[in-house]
């Protein structure tokens, strides 16, 4: 692919404001497509209702939680927990998104529904947790209130571009983790909820990715760079939750999220989409970026490798020490 639009000169005349102006159609057009596409969705269908009973407090005939009345798997809890706490972020994810893309004309048309189809997935996913005692409601508010209390300041805030392409992978890395959790959960009734919220998830992922597609028609070197920069230091928005870390570790080895779907589903369809190293007519800065880009994908994909093969002797040793 042969990019030939101007560069301004040099990529230094490319200011997010002049980027905002100059993907705005393009910003409309997605906007239309996705509203012809998007289906709206009622949260209280999808929640276990007639599950529910008082919690105690102020209910004298409340039950306290206990672990045995989740349906869900060990791992399922973990996942369901880290996934709704970084849902639970939106308000901030909101100021970030309507800072940098603003609130008039059709970007901002696009923050404000972005926001109001997310709002969805964190009150489904809490009134689920709670209606069916999935897991410890004490815990999960101390969580919140702890996760929220932090802040959250997004690592591409500097640059429209850069928060382009952070989000074209979040978006489907959101949706695979929800999609996954769902199948190793246990319940058909969470692996229902979270199909409906991946669906959400992917049409967001296609809207940023076809923005980050015409980005690279007007800017390809910064743009080329931003991608960069995005792939090589990606982490989840959930990264500043309690116990982050470990429940990342239990997600990898339960197959929810890890190195292999990082690479497999979630870079890999995004930068194949763009045809990212068939991208010709680049600047130095931009060829540098493209190199970097490809060396990057192949260590990680040697990583992912290495990941495989530990995973398969653990399962290996498991399947022994339970034979024996």
């Amino acid at each position: 692919m042969t990019i030939t639009s101007p560069h301004l000169g040099s990529s230094a005349g490319w200011t997010d404001a002049r980027l905002l102006y100059a993907l705005e159609e393009v910003v409309e057009k997605e906007l239309n497509r996705h509203l012809k596409v998007a289906k709206d969705w009622m949260p209280h269908e999808y929640v276990p209702w007639s599950d529910a009973r008082n919690f105690p407090g102020f209910f004298e005939d409340g039950e306290a939680w206990d672990k045995e009345q989740s349906k869900v798997t060990e791992i399922g809890r973990i996942a369901l927990v880290v996934n709704l706490l970084t849902e639970d972020n939106l308000p901030s994810y909101h100021h970030e998104i309507a800072s940098l893309f603003g609130r008039d004309g059709a970007w901002g048309t696009w923050v404000h529904r972005w926001t109001a189809e997310e709002g969805r997935h964190g009150i489904v996913m809490r009134d689920y947790l709670l209606a069916s005692r999935a897991v410890d409601p004490d815990k999960l508010e101390q969580f919140r209130m702890a996760h929220m209390s932090e802040g959250f300041e997004s690592d591409n805030s500097h640059s429209m571009l850069h928060s382009v392409a952070y989000v074209s992978f979040q978006e489907l890395a959101t949706r695979i983790s929800h999609r996954n959790t769902g199948h190793q959960s246990g319940d058909p009734v969470c692996d229902r909820m979270l199909a409906r919220i991946a669906t959400d998830e992917n049409l967001h992922m296609i809207f940023y990715r076809n923005l980050l597609k015409a980005a690279f028609e007007i800017a390809p070197d910064l743009t080329m760079q931003a991608v960069r920069d995005v792939v090589v230091n990606f982490r989840m928005p959930g990264h500043g939750i309690p116990g982050f870390e470990r429940a990342a570790a239990q997600m990898a080895i339960g197959e929810v999220y890890n190195m292999r779907i990082h690479h497999d589903d979630v870079l890999e369809p995004v930068l194949r989409f763009l045809k990212i190293m068939e991208i010709d007519g680049l600047g130095p800065e931009g060829q540098k970026a493209q190199e970097e880009l490809g060396l990057f994908m192949g260590g990680l994909n040697a990583e992912a490798t290495k990941f495989d093969e530990k995973l398969a002797a653990r399962k290996a040793r498991m399947a022994a020490r339970a034979a024996g």
